[in-house]
């Protein structure tokens, strides 16, 4: 018996998210079932995360266990053989038996990509956020400078969160620009529900001046969902990369 790791892209917007779902189409759910059909072996694979339905993967990891004797690295060939087109293994390796990727450390890193412009491109849709309203990225930029750094982040994460503790640690929160695509970029030791989108959703209202920068170390202290900017749509989300230690 071996545990293989699959590092995963896909395109969220015609999923129901990661996890498995009855009477839905996941990754989770593909996987298993394509996994299990080629190595003629019940498989079930074990996410290091979860991404709600739209949002969309560069370096999703999971782990499954197996009696086969493919090589690790041929996995990915084999798999993208049969996988939709908008799901892709972008590596396979095996790691040791007891590795298992919700109980390691490991820094995360999502992107939330948001197309400013008058109009929408059609391009553009599926991966991107439409803002047509002014946006001010320096103010942007100084709003999220507050929230690098150790924080307790209930105010940033859904109503519904069911977690011990809501402290979490950002490493680097970076907005850049790039032509009409302002991308939000968040690299942190772990994520609450919906915590990243709600950041986005935050920083796009300082960037319209509807909140003041410096408002959001009001919203860390008030330990509150209520207190900060809304949650923003799926689209523009990517789980870019995982760093395990």
């Amino acid at each position: 018996m071996k545990r293989i790791m699959l590092t995963v892209a896909y395109d969220g917007t015609d999923y129901s998210g990661w996890q498995i779902q009855p009477h839905a189409e996941t990754i989770e759910g593909i996987l298993n079932r394509e996994l299990s059909a080629l190595l003629h072996e019940e498989i079930h694979v074990i996410g290091a995360s979860r991404t709600d339905a739209g949002v969309h993967a560069e370096g999703a990891v999971c782990v499954f266990d197996t009696e086969s004797r493919i090589p690790p690295e041929k996995f990915s060939y084999a798999l993208n053989q049969s996988l939709p087109q908008d799901i892709r293994i972008r590596a396979s390796e095996e790691v040791d038996p007891d590795f298992h990727p919700r109980r390691c450390e490991c820094r995360k890193t999502y992107a939330y990509r948001i197309w400013h412009d008058k109009f929408p491109l059609p391009t553009k849709e599926r991966y991107t956020y439409w803002v047509y309203t002014k946006l001010d990225v320096e103010r942007m930029r100084k709003g999220a400078s507050y929230l690098v750094g150790q924080h307790d982040f209930a105010s940033f994460c859904s109503t519904h969160t069911q977690t011990e503790h809501t402290v979490r640690t950002i490493y680097y929160l970076s907005v850049l620009e790039e032509g009409r695509e302002i991308t939000i970029l968040v690299c942190g030791d772990g994520f609450l529900y919906n915590m990243v989108r709600i950041i986005a959703g935050t920083l796009i209202e300082i960037g319209q001046g509807k909140r003041e920068p410096e408002s959001v170390k009001d919203m860390l202290l008030a330990r509150d969902r209520a207190s900060s900017g809304p949650t923003a749509p799926p689209q523009g989300l990517c789980l870019m990369e995982y760093e395990f230690e």
